[in-house]
């Protein structure tokens, strides 16, 4: 960590000078959603005070302006995720409404029948299951489970071998898991799905601060991810689509901009992005979202990466000489560090551990077939960014410490 200036960056988010409880604040809740930047805040309130106005039909100054800012804000992003093109980047509200629109569209085109199979795995955020259960039940396909490992890996031998004998016609995988912070091998997962003809999406919520993302290395068909886990306001996100496959399949939202032309006999679909953009988007936190992903190169992705897998490493270290701790997930976690302690209750103890100054999110994480499947109702979850530091690991280990001796 030694290239990071941690302090620097701590300085630039505003709401961590802020005390909770008496106590000076310790945020580690980012998988539910990250704090903002200064130059995030700056670029919402410019945008409101310079230049608010609704986009692409205007012919005054203050369209136009805006419609440039936004445009530029889709360049910017399909730039940073190396995107084979401007058009295949789709303004969305976050990573649950970008699946939900996959999930339709791929219903409305007629390519998920009765007895067809989806896919996904035991890891998967609800946002990544519940809509291919709807989708299931309006076509009449199956829903196949690939299950995760004791160790908290998921099962390549079975993933292989769902594969190979239902054949699905939908792959739907998180890059990271939001519960214990497994990273998949999506690249080689994408290619062996495609192998046997599958589409393949990927919910990278948790991944798009975490790693960098080169879209047409990993070859999905279909990549998400939400704003606010990435520094940006909330009700932003993105869907990535394939060019060619998102022009062959049907729209989802009927409305102003998805059109071209509009009679009572039929209408004309618009081109690409904004056939699946129906009605006036979050302009500012398009824009903003376009400020987080710069702020985000600007700090260089390999350094954040080596400055929070440091973070995570110590803090399951000191979590684990606490009596009673158990960790899940493999030792290569990414983002997240997800923990029980025996005989006490995980909201118990993070409710406390709020009275500390120390913020942790609690409970299923929107996976409650994952605790399931390890027997619990639910974990303490410290989720990492680029503003913690080896304090914040401290104060951590310290409130779990102190909150269990007080617990039991």
């Amino acid at each position: 960590m030694s290239g990071y200036d941690v302090s620097a960056v701590r300085s630039q988010f505003p709401i961590l000078e802020h005390e909770v409880h008496g106590q000076s604040l310790v945020y580690l809740d980012n998988a539910a959603t990250s704090q903002k930047p200064r130059t995030v805040l700056e670029t919402s309130r410019r945008y409101y005070e310079e230049i608010n106005s609704n986009i692409h039909r205007g012919t005054h100054h203050l369209s136009q302006q805006a419609t440039i800012a936004h445009e530029r804000a889709r360049d910017i992003i399909a730039s940073h995720l190396n995107a084979g093109s401007r058009e295949e980047i789709i303004f969305t509200s976050g990573a649950t409404d970008s699946i939900n629109l996959v999930a339709a569209i791929l219903g409305y085109s007629g390519r998920i029948g009765p007895g067809d199979t989806i896919a996904i795995s035991n890891f998967e955020h609800h946002s990544n299951t519940v809509p291919w259960q709807m989708l299931c039940d309006h076509s009449g396909a199956r829903l196949e489970v690939v299950p995760v490992r004791e160790c908290g890996t998921l099962d390549l031998e079975a993933f292989h071998q769902l594969l190979e004998t239902r054949r699905p016609k939908i792959v739907a995988l998180s890059h990271i898991s939001n519960a214990f912070g497994s990273i998949l091998p999506i690249q080689a997962l994408t290619e062996a799905a495609h192998r046997v003809g599958a589409l393949v999406l990927i919910d990278g919520a948790q991944a798009a601060p975490h790693l960098t993302i080169d879209l047409q290395a990993l070859g999905a068909d279909f990549y998400v991810f939400s704003g606010h886990k990435v520094y940006a306001p909330t009700g932003t996100g993105i869907l990535y689509g394939n060019r060619a496959l998102l022009e062959e399949l049907p729209p989802w939202r009927g409305g102003g901009e998805m059109i071209r032309k509009v009679d009572y006999a039929g209408t004309t679909y618009n081109d690409l992005p904004y056939k699946y953009e129906a009605g006036t988007p979050n302009i500012e936190g398009g824009i903003a979202l376009a400020a987080a992903l710069e702020f985000l190169q600007g700090l260089k992705l390999d350094e954040v990466q080596r400055h929070e897998s440091a973070l995570i490493e110590n803090a399951a270290t000191a979590l684990s000489s606490i009596k009673g701790v158990k960790l899940y997930g493999p030792s290569d976690r990414a983002g997240a560090l997800s923990f029980n302690v025996d005989g006490v209750h995980h909201y118990d103890l993070g409710t406390l551990m709020d009275k500390m100054g120390v913020a942790v999110r609690t409970g299923h994480h929107c996976c409650q077939p994952l605790m399931a499947r390890f027997g619990i109702t639910g974990t303490l979850r410290a989720s990492f960014a680029c503003f913690n530091d080896d304090n914040d690991v401290q104060r951590l280990a310290a409130a779990v410490e102190k909150g269990t001796s007080m617990l039991r």
